[in-house]
């Protein structure tokens, strides 16, 4: 465009300088000055020119504010896009949530541990001069499968809150002590001391317990004391929530 105009102040120049030369020769005070006729021509299609490189120039410039504003509809787009896409995955996360909240409950509604045993026997269990692992061989109900009549130890399949009981029957003569150990830890305990006015005495005991999938929950005669292995001295337990 600067060489366009420098173009045509150039020739605006030369036309000048022609035609004072031309009066200085040929000097007529009554006729009209033209120019020449190559110098009007070269005019004429440098005016036509100019028009030409301005609608050129405006046509780019639309071109250019057509391509920033279909450049600006690109990038609304793919922002759009992109939280279309988050959205997505947030309704996927929370959907996965929600399954796997769903397979949870029916687990839990699933889990479920019952269990009451007795000694059984008929006979008198102890005194023996150690603590000894009490088994109740009778099993009533195993419901989950986790007590064993072998070993008398309940096993906890999954986490949760247990409730126990133990009671016993045995006669005054002797010392009766039965201790619910959670592992190795003395978690509660019932018994009753020797008389001589009473034939036979019974107690018993009960509590929740938190455990975790593996914990041992068991019962010890206590050393030095006895129970009657008999239908009223059971171990029971379930489970009340799992967690």
């Amino acid at each position: 465009m600067d060489f366009a105009i420098s173009l045509f102040v150039l020739l605006s120049s030369s036309l000048i300088l022609a035609q004072d030369d031309g009066n200085a020769i040929t000097e007529k005070p009554d006729e009209t000055r033209t120019c020449q006729p190559d110098m009007c021509d070269l005019l004429m299609a440098f005016g036509a020119m100019k028009e030409k490189i301005a609608a050129v120039e405006t046509r780019l410039e639309d071109s250019e504010t057509r391509l920033r504003n279909s450049e600006t509809r690109l990038k609304d787009s793919e922002t759009r896009l992109k939280d279309s896409e988050t959205r997505l995955k947030d309704s996927e996360s929370r959907l996965k949530n929600s399954e796997n909240q769903l397979l949870e409950l029916r687990n839990k509604e699933r889990t479920k541990v019952i269990f009451s045993a007795a000694t059984g026997g008929g006979q008198a269990i102890g005194p023996f001069n150690t603590d000894k692992t009490l088994i109740y061989r009778t099993v009533i109900t195993n419901i989950g499968d986790a007590y064993s009549p072998h070993t008398g130890i309940f096993v906890a399949p999954v986490a949760g809150v247990y409730y126990f009981t133990i009671f016993f029957h045995a006669g005054g003569h002797e010392w009766a002590g039965l201790l619910l150990y959670k592992n190795n830890q003395l978690m509660i305990m019932t018994g009753d001391h020797q008389t001589e006015a009473d034939t036979a005495d019974n107690g018993g005991n009960a509590a929740f317990l938190q455990l975790q999938p593996g914990d041992h929950v068991y019962v010890v005669l206590a050393a030095n004391s006895h129970v009657w292995g008999t239908s009223h001295t059971t171990f029971s337990g379930l489970l009340v929530t799992q967690m």
